[in-house]
């Protein structure tokens, strides 16, 4: 072991405080996913699959979106990354597990998806889409976004630990190389999937930036969870003396562009579809803009937009870890509810919509999250906590540090 290896060592305890969260995540985790089972047979199967998608599409954002921002960090470089490459690749990881647990609404689409049941097969609506909705191509399509997502996943942990055994540029060049097409591939796909999994939910609505909105959406819920997890590691070593007040302020810079971002594109998709004044489109606002609903859109303006966006503003609230900390864990849990808004009032009536919250619906997030975060934390201390064959790593390191 190299001095800087020694140096860069990670901390027994941190260890053992790793293996404790793992465990108590996964006993959540084990406890809610058992009553989603249980809610299927004492509620219906069809709130079951709501809310397992509930769960499964926000936790499943999280491991996409550490994906997609590993693959930025490669393309961009920056201190900013190079101090959290390892908790995006643990997160990144994830996906391993949670891609695969599609596989049981791809088994029952009828559940959810008009188009998949016998009455949408003779909708005048399903029938002008049924070329791209229907069963076997979501299958042929999904297999294809797996073999993307976990092959470019398998090859970045693959040559990244081969850059930290070798200390090469040879393999820094390309984890690099490889993130510029693969990064063109995510969006395409992530769109894809958010249209299959998602938007088809309803077959009258359709929206041109809907895909962009989710994927903002997921690396800000990604990145919420790595900031909140640096804030954890940032007490032992090596992080303690690796990460600076200047990362977090970088950091928390970042979180405000993807609030804000975010914004601009919900605002923009409903400024698009009410000023056309289509009764198709304007359907899926009034599902959520009446019999209650409106009270969950008025949280996420102020909750999802105005509060972390007054609160991000403040450079001592981004460079203090508690209370970077606490808005970050403050973001997922609201990145919550607009995954339960996109999804839950496509199953209401349009005309006489009202506003309900199965228990299902809070169950299901729980119990995917605990799984989640088991995974994500049996995957950290797999490897160094900070990337030893990185070239920048010691100008990372010295961030915002007096010279």
């Amino acid at each position: 072991m190299t001095t800087t290896e020694h140096s860069y060592a990670t901390a027994p305890q941190l260890i053992e405080t790793l293996k404790k969260y793992q465990q108590i995540a996964a006993f959540v985790g084990l406890v809610f996913l058992l009553l989603l089972v249980a809610g299927y047979f004492l509620v219906s199967p069809e709130q079951f699959f709501r809310s397992y998608l509930i769960g499964l599409w926000f936790w499943f954002g999280a491991g996409m979106g550490c994906f997609g921002l590993l693959m930025v960090q490669y393309l961009t470089g920056g201190a900013w990354g190079i101090v959290i490459r390892r908790l995006l690749e643990a997160g990144a990881k994830t996906l391993y597990v949670m891609v695969p647990l599609f596989i049981p609404i791809l088994l029952f689409p009828g559940k959810l998806y008009f188009w998949a049941t016998a009455a949408g097969a003779n909708d005048k609506i399903v029938k002008m889409k049924d070329l791209y909705l229907n069963v076997p191509f979501l299958w042929i399509r999904f297999v294809i976004y797996a073999i993307v997502w976990l092959g470019v996943v398998t090859l970045l942990r693959k040559w990244g630990k081969l850059e930290e055994e070798t200390h090469s540029t040879e393999y820094s060049n390309k984890l690099e190389s490889l993130s510029a097409p693969a990064l063109v591939a995510f969006f395409v796909t992530v769109t894809f999937a958010s249209i299959d999994f998602v938007m088809s939910l309803d077959v009258t609505w359709a929206s041109t930036i809907y895909g962009f909105l989710i994927i903002v959406g997921q690396a800000l819920t990604a990145l919420s969870l790595i900031v909140a997890t640096l804030t954890l590691l940032g007490r032992f070593a090596p992080m303690d003396h690796a990460v600076t007040k200047r990362h977090l302020h970088d950091l928390g810079k970042l979180m405000l562009a993807l609030v804000m971002l975010w914004t601009y594109l919900s605002f923009s998709q409903l400024l698009i579809i009410w000023s056309g004044n289509l009764p198709q489109e304007i359907t899926w606002y009034t599902r959520r803009l009446n019999g209650g609903w409106w009270w969950v859109a008025l949280i996420l303006l102020l909750f999802h937009f105005a509060l972390p966006f007054c609160l991000l503003l403040s450079q001592s609230l981004k460079r203090n870890p508690k209370t970077i900390a606490w808005i970050a864990i403050f973001i997922v849990c609201i990145r919550a509810i607009d995954i339960f808004w996109l999804i839950e009032p496509n199953f209401v009536d349009p005309l006489h919509s009202t506003f309900t919250l199965p228990w299902l619906d809070v169950v299901a997030p729980l119990g995917f999250g605990g799984l989640w975060l088991a995974l994500f934390y049996r995957n950290l201390p797999e490897r160094a906590l900070l990337p030893l064959g990185s070239p920048d790593l010691e100008k990372a390191v010295n961030h915002g540090r007096s010279h």
